[in-house]
């Protein structure tokens, strides 16, 4: 009778344990980069969509403002799409601008401040003429 030649065991087949947990620590390493660039991005997405969201607002707010010989000095406020507005129509004050002078335009400072409900803030500042009262 002949003897069928079993395969050999040897030690080089398969994996080790050891070879496994270094091979599953590398796996979760890399996840833990990817998570933690995903949020990093995530939290990037939502400052820039509060911006975008206050610059819309503020845009609002500015184009919904009264004409220019209807817009006096003082502050009005107001709340759009959730975000809190104020408007202050001051005197323009600048070095080198002698009021006195007479001109039919009298410049106002205009500012727009809007805040988000999260607490960021922003602040357009404009310089608007009007018809002064010595045309």
């Amino acid at each position: 009778m002949s003897r069928v030649a079993q395969p050999s065991r040897s030690r080089a087949a398969g994996f080790t344990i050891i070879e496994a947990l270094v091979a599953l620590a590398i796996v979760t390493a890399l996840l833990g980069a990817i998570g933690g660039l995903i949020a990093t991005s995530a939290r990037g997405t939502r400052a820039l969509e509060q911006h975008v969201a206050l610059v819309e607002t503020a845009r609002a707010v500015e184009s919904a403002l009264p004409k220019r010989d209807q817009l006096a000095g003082g502050d009005f406020s107001g709340v759009l799409a959730g975000h809190p507005w104020r408007v202050d129509v001051l005197p323009f004050v600048a070095r080198g601008i002698d009021s006195t002078l007479p001109s039919p335009w009298v410049p106002q400072t205009i500012v727009i401040t809007v805040r988000s409900p999260g607490g960021a803030a922003l602040q357009l500042s404009t310089v608007r003429l009007r018809r002064g009262t010595n045309e």
